[in-house]
């Protein structure tokens, strides 16, 4: 239901810009800021559609960003994708051999979990991957790829 939860989230955002696109004070040719900033460090975090984005940011006195460090759904997700697709693997991958479909899944997983909204909706089926099988020696078994 992860995809469906989002086409929703999805709608709403743009129902909720389309407000703001036509709001009288936001788009109105009287605004100007004439304030400097207040701090020159502020930190902020945003819940978004696949995780929490950190922002760091640092201004000069005139409110020009001289740093920012962002930090990124992808970073607080990474366990959440690995462990699903060690799920794929143990659903696919039985005694040496590959069950059909294996990269497809994998593909699934890790959209799941992808920040960049281009990237989680581009043509299923062209995600470059390389899957590497070993054997508990550490022997290459299986190698499959695409690109």
């Amino acid at each position: 239901m992860y995809h469906y939860a989002r086409v929703i989230e999805l709608l709403n955002c743009l129902e909720r810009a389309e407000e703001l696109l036509t709001h009288r004070g936001i788009c109105g040719k009287s605004i100007r800021i004439t304030a400097y900033p207040e701090r020159e460090e502020g930190v902020g975090v945003i819940e978004a559609p696949r995780g929490t984005l950190i922002h760091h940011y640092k201004v000069d006195r005139y409110g020009a960003i001289r740093k920012a460090n962002l930090i990124v759904a992808t970073g607080h997700n990474n366990i959440a994708m690995n462990r699903s697709v060690e799920l794929v693997a143990r659903e696919y991958i039985h005694g040496g051999e590959v069950r059909e479909g294996l990269l497809n899944r994998v593909e699934g997983a890790i959209r799941c979990y992808d920040p960049c909204l281009s990237c989680s909706t581009h043509a299923l089926g062209q995600m470059p991957l390389r899957i590497r099988l070993y054997s508990h020696e550490r022997v290459l078994l299986k190698e499959m790829q695409r690109d």
